[in-house]
């Protein structure tokens, strides 16, 4: 089975974490929840979710995953700030890992500067964040661009996990 990194900040959107996380534990993969300091535990913005961050992303290596997931709300814009986070996405996305971010996940994936020539999707609100640098932003559930997967938001959960799932299967 793979192992799956789950980067999470504060005010995370609590389905956008809970649904996929559940989805992809019940298909037998291994989870380690990274953030930007290890130890402490975030909040999701609807307060229904809480989760211990279990290492910093700055000091796991990216080679060690099948894969990374990035749950959108709050979190992604206050991870954008940690050079640690940043590095680590954009190391596994140049690495080939299968990298997947929805709603506002995609700011990550912004700051780290690997969306360029790519389709995307994302909350709307980050649509001209993501043409600004270069991405053309696709209205889809699910856009799947080599091993970049995105979503919109939390009605697109079911499809984004299935996505995940078939692309580690």
């Amino acid at each position: 089975m793979a192992r799956i990194a789950f980067v999470v900040g504060e005010d995370f959107e609590d389905s956008e974490f809970r649904k996929p996380y559940d989805a992809l534990r019940e298909a037998g993969h291994k989870i380690e929840i990274l953030g930007a300091k290890a130890g402490v535990v975030v909040k999701g913005k609807k307060g229904k979710e809480e989760v211990r961050i279990e290492a910093a992303a700055s000091d796991r290596n990216p080679a060690d995953y099948d894969a990374v997931v990035i749950p959108g709300g709050y979190g992604p814009d206050h991870l954008r700030t940690d050079p640690g986070v940043v590095a680590f996405v954009r190391d596994a996305v140049r690495s080939q890992k299968l990298v997947a971010a929805v709603c506002h996940g995609p700011q990550l994936l912004i700051e780290a500067d690997v969306v360029k020539g790519r389709r995307l999707t994302s909350w709307p609100s980050v649509k001209t964040d993501l043409e600004n640098a270069g991405a053309t932003w696709l209205d889809e559930e699910v856009v799947t661009d080599g091993r970049i997967i995105t979503s919109r938001k939390p009605d697109d959960l079911p499809a984004f996990s299935a996505a995940i799932r078939d692309a580690l299967a």
